[in-house]
């Protein structure tokens, strides 16, 4: 966990052992079950564990705040940010059984009695919460629309409540109908090794008043 070590020194040794199991435990997992690429295993550390914690290089959630994960996969961004941030809730879903039943074992192998796992359909949920988060799980326009009815309006955090969305790559066209609302911020202005050269954060700050 040298990159862990790296740009988060502030971690404590109880919080850098749950990244340890959770790396090691979803390494396991995914030889049973395929919940990540398989190119990616060697690259645990930097491409699911650290991109997911740029988030926290975004913001740094207040106790008590309601995050969820949707489309978690393999348990990211929410697994790595539950960790980080022990003293939020996190509600981690996704459509697909298996994924959730990995996701589960993952927390309770951390030790995590701050996650929830649920099988569901973003667009059948009916509960709110301050964040949602994901990682480029469909164009952003789709996902908006599938989630903004989630998000309660409120601005306890540094950052009014919204859309944390990690996605690389040409975005223009698909974030251009936002217009001004919307904000990206280049994880390569956080951590400096290459895979993160066009990967970024999308926030969109969501009110349903």
């Amino acid at each position: 966990m040298e990159l862990l070590r790296k740009y988060f020194p502030q971690l404590s040794d109880e919080q850098m052992d749950r990244y340890e199991i959770l790396s090691r435990e979803l390494k396991d997992w995914n030889n049973k079950i395929n919940v990540i690429s398989r190119k990616d295993t060697d690259h645990l550390e930097e491409r699911h564990i650290l991109h997911s914690l740029a988030i926290s290089r975004f913001i740094s959630f207040k106790p008590g705040t309601r995050i969820m994960d949707i489309g978690t996969g393999g348990g990211f961004p929410g697994l790595p940010l539950a960790i980080m941030f022990p003293d939020c809730s996190f509600t981690l879903v996704d459509s697909i059984a298996k994924k959730i039943k990995v996701v589960s074992e993952l927390a309770a192998a951390c030790n995590l009695d701050n996650v929830i796992a649920i099988q569901a359909r973003a667009e059948s949920l009916d509960q709110q919460v301050d964040f949602i988060v994901s990682r480029a799980v469909t164009a952003f326009p789709a996902f908006y629309r599938w989630t903004k009815k989630l998000i309660r309006p409120g601005d306890d955090n540094p950052y009014p409540n919204g859309i944390i969305y990690l996605k690389g790559g040409d975005l223009s066209a698909e974030l251009g109908g936002f217009g001004k609302r919307i904000r990206y911020y280049p994880i390569s202005s956080w951590f400096l090794e290459e895979w993160f050269e066009e990967k970024g954060i999308v926030y969109l700050p969501v009110s349903n008043r």
